[in-house]
């Protein structure tokens, strides 16, 4: 029972890292017992989502692409291939952002989200290509990590809006 939970936590990253995130901002604005203004709150959530959602589930990846990338790939349902390592240290880019980000300004978050929105996206293009052409119904491919790699940066533009209303974001970036 216990591995077999360990197994779903670690092969959901991608969905319980960034749930986490949500999590932990919930208690902190909880704890705050409405002492924060919704911009704050936002950026509270915000801040959850970078860390965990962005930044430890890329560090994740990284760890999984470059040190066990024939169980990567065989999650996805490829081969084993170079590319593997190559996709980790983009995810550890992508990771490293994301941490500086929960410090930052609207410009770094916004860098922070939209680098891995993109290679998300296309990602989740290639999932749905791989779907039609190869039958490709993997775990990794399809299901929960499809519908991640489509969501997860939706939920980062919302709430950086959220956090970074248009009327506050000043020269620099700065709220």
């Amino acid at each position: 029972m216990v591995a077999a939970l360990i197994t779903f936590a670690l092969s959901h990253y991608f969905v319980l890292l960034p749930v986490a995130g949500l999590l932990w901002a919930g208690l902190v604005v909880l704890r705050n017992c409405g002492g924060l203004t919704r911009e704050e709150a936002a950026g509270v959530f915000l801040r959850g989502f970078l860390f965990f959602g962005l930044g430890m589930s890329f560090l994740w990846n990284f760890v999984m692409h470059v040190f066990f990338g024939v169980a990567a790939a065989r999650f996805i349902g490829w081969a084993d291939s170079p590319f593997q390592a190559e996709v980790g240290f983009a995810s550890l880019g992508f990771a490293v952002v994301a941490f500086l980000a929960c410090r930052g300004g609207y410009e770094l978050r916004l860098a922070a989200i939209a680098g891995p929105a993109l290679f998300l996206w296309g990602a989740a293009g290639g999932h749905l290509v791989q779907i039609v052409k190869a039958g490709n119904f993997a775990p990794g491919n399809a299901g929960a990590v499809l519908w991640t790699d489509l969501l997860l940066p939706v939920l980062g533009f919302v709430l950086l809006r959220l956090a970074h209303p248009p009327a506050r974001i000043g020269p620099g970036g700065v709220a």
